[in-house]
């Protein structure tokens, strides 16, 4: 019978996963040390030929400064920020500025983004202390609910600084604007449903930009109005080419007194979903397809005819749905006069409903914001952190030319009229 010898290798008990995030920290470790050397070298390197009174080297290190860790998303990484000490008179040293790890930082940029993207996500204060023990560890200090808590004094002031900034020299071709209703559980009865204002613009190099948010007494006029004269009182003078939105908003009644230049944009997918609500479930696909011949036609004419047998079809059963489309028949066409890679930008609102998923997404998980305040704040940050992910408009080249006022005809530039 042959003789078998057995090994008993011992598994490490930590999973391939913590293995690999020390191995990731340790990495992490050294090249900031390194990083944080080479800095002092450089600083001090540049400065060889400076001497003090006794002509020795003015600026050398010192030693070390105590040990600290700095959050990341790896975890606490440790760090030794080398002293430096300059020699020169008072009146002439200069203070060393470490950029790698500056002074008192506790936690990395990445992390300080980080955070509130998982509070803007949905987890809520009382539970983010579980979060963040699943994610970092049980050890990591100072990320506690009372952080966020900081944090959303932080981003009130941001908003407010933001909501009061200058608009001089500033010029908006597009704009984009809607009213969206979210719930306020901490607010008396009667303001728990609070409507957001929110108007975003394309500049002249064709990026999408945030340009108020602000709440309103539903979607009135006189709401709309404050919003407008404000932007314009903050500098923003010139009249857009070019506003979408939806018929019902108290906006366009504003607009044509604050902008009177800007040409009218009905958004088809607010006007689809009015009129489809005023047919039965039962028509609702074949009149939705109807709707996309309309404003999918590649010709002004081609949507005339479409629209006509829309009405021609529907009108005897349906009078309300077709009444609903035909009084703003004008204006659900006015995109034909812009150039058509912009069709795509220009017939709907979609760059704000897109942007309010994500909020809706969070509203929904906490049933809705404690504050008013807490609602515009958080608004606020989603879509400026959804902003950064908003693409430049297709055929940004020819805004110049809807600056200039070139005339485009089905979407083609009207070589006859230049």
């Amino acid at each position: 019978m042959d003789e078998r010898s057995e090994k008993v290798v011992a598994f490490p008990q930590q999973s391939s996963q913590d293995v690999l995030t020390e191995i990731l920290r340790k990495g992490a470790q050294r090249l900031l040390a390194e990083a944080i050397e080479a800095e002092v070298d450089q600083h001090i390197a540049e400065r060889l030929g400076l001497r003090d009174a006794q002509g020795r080297q003015a600026v050398v290190r010192n030693g070390h400064l105590p040990e600290r860790e700095v959050q990341t998303v790896l975890g606490a990484v440790p760090i030794r920020q080398a002293r430096v000490r300059d020699r020169r008179p008072a009146g002439e040293r200069e203070r060393f500025e470490p950029g790698v790890v500056p002074r008192y930082l506790r936690k990395s940029r990445s992390m300080e983004e980080w955070l509130p993207w998982l509070y803007l996500k949905g987890v809520s204060t009382g539970d983010f202390g579980e979060a963040l023990a699943v994610i970092l560890g049980p050890d990591a200090p100072g990320l506690s609910a009372a952080t966020i808590t900081r944090l959303k004094a932080t981003w009130e002031e941001e908003y407010r600084v933001w909501s009061r900034r200058s608009l001089h020299g500033r010029r908006y071709v597009y704009l984009w604007a809607d009213g969206i209703h979210c719930q306020i559980r901490l607010e008396d009865a009667g303001n728990q449903r609070q409507c957001l204002l929110v108007l975003m613009g394309a500049t002249p190099q064709g990026r999408k930009e945030l340009i108020a948010v602000m709440d309103g007494y539903r979607e009135s006029e006189q709401s709309w109005m404050e919003l407008l004269l404000d932007l314009r009182a903050r500098g923003l003078e010139v009249n857009p080419s070019l506003a979408t939105g939806d018929g019902a908003l108290g906006f366009w009644a504003a607009l044509r007194k604050v902008y009177p230049g800007t040409r009218e944009q009905r958004c088809w997918v607010h006007k689809t979903a009015n009129v489809l609500d005023k047919m039965p479930k039962s028509v609702q696909p074949k009149a939705k397809a109807a709707l996309h011949e309309i404003w999918m036609a590649p010709t002004r004419a081609k949507a005339e005819e479409a629209f006509d047998l829309f009405v021609a079809t529907y009108a005897a059963k349906y009078a309300a749905a077709v009444d609903c489309l035909k009084k703003d028949r004008s204006t659900l066409l006015t995109f034909y006069d812009f150039p058509a890679e912009h069709w795509l930008h220009l017939r709907t609102t979609n760059p704000i409903e897109s942007t309010f998923a994500t909020v809706r997404l969070r509203t929904d998980k906490t049933k809705g914001s404690g504050s008013r305040i807490a609602c515009l704040t958080m608004v606020f940050k989603l879509m400026m952190s959804a902003q950064k992910k908003w693409r430049v408009l297709n055929g940004h080249e020819q805004i110049a030319e809807v600056i200039q006022g070139v005339q485009f005809v089905d979407g083609i530039k009207n070589e006859k009229a230049a």
